[in-house]
């Protein structure tokens, strides 16, 4: 059998022909689109690990701060809390010293009205005690105790002192009026001439004076000229005593309410 070399040639030479052809426009394109393939996977892929990183990164930030909301919350509560009992606290004591003040007020109050209503009583007492040893005083008077009560005037205007001699005098020298000699009763002539002797004796002139009634002289007899005035009764004995009782009640009243300040302090 023979061999046809330039026909094995031939096919041998369009063998390599279509080899690089098939290697040319086949395999290369081939292996490009799967090596352009794999690398694309490979990059879909890292895109992939680094999202998945990212959103295990994000979990874990928001699990954090899910973390710390919830620690934040509950130290808020916490404070809320404390803060709502303070506050109660606060004003369950605001409000027990308001009842307190308006208690230790109204005992003050009280105290005060109770101390007023004493004092009240208690000058009221005086004053009744008083008007009816006036009156008494003012029946009990008679002829012989008005003879005594004008020596007792005339004795106290003839001891005069000094000062007060000046003043009178002067005060007798400028009055326009005459001076004005007043009695709880009428005196009778004789007593009259024995008070204008004592005038013009003890001030060396002729006095010119006249002569009245009060009712609210108890046992008493007072010269009054220009403002300046001399004289003796017992009411003046009695306004004195009253004046000081009632002295001695506004000082028991001091010294009460001194010392129930100090025990309401204390």
């Amino acid at each position: 059998m023979l061999i046809d070399w330039f026909t094995v040639g031939a096919q041998a030479i369009n063998f390599l022909v279509l080899v690089w052809l098939l290697r040319r426009f086949l395999y290369q394109p081939i292996l490009h689109a799967i090596d352009e393939r794999e690398r694309r996977i490979a990059a879909e892929l890292a895109d992939a690990d680094a999202k998945r990183a990212q959103a295990q990164h994000e979990r874990e930030t928001f699990q954090h701060k899910n973390e710390a909301f919830d620690q934040q919350r509950a130290a808020l509560f916490a404070h809320a809390m404390d803060e709502a009992k303070a506050q109660r606290l606060r004003l369950l004591e605001e409000a027990r010293q308001a009842a307190d003040a308006v208690r230790a007020q109204r005992q003050d109050a009280l105290r005060q009205e109770a101390d007023r209503l004493d004092q009240a009583l208690r000058r009221r007492t005086v004053q009744e005690v008083f008007a009816i040893v006036r009156k008494t005083l003012a029946d009990l008077a008679g002829a012989s105790l008005e003879e005594r009560l004008v020596a007792v005037f005339i004795e106290r205007l003839r001891a005069m002192d000094g000062a007060a001699h000046a003043v009178f005098a002067k005060a007798l020298k400028t009055a326009t009026d005459p001076a004005c000699v007043r009695s709880a009763f009428d005196l009778p002539a004789t007593q009259q001439a024995a008070i204008q002797t004592a005038l013009d004796s003890t001030f060396a002139t002729e006095v010119q004076v006249r002569f009245e009634t009060g009712a609210d002289l108890v046992g008493g007899i007072e010269l009054t000229s220009n403002g300046q005035r001399i004289g003796w009764s017992i009411a003046d004995y009695l306004r004195s005593l009253e004046l000081g009782v009632g002295d001695l009640l506004d000082k028991q009243l001091y010294f009460q309410g001194s010392k129930d300040s100090k025990d309401s302090k204390d």
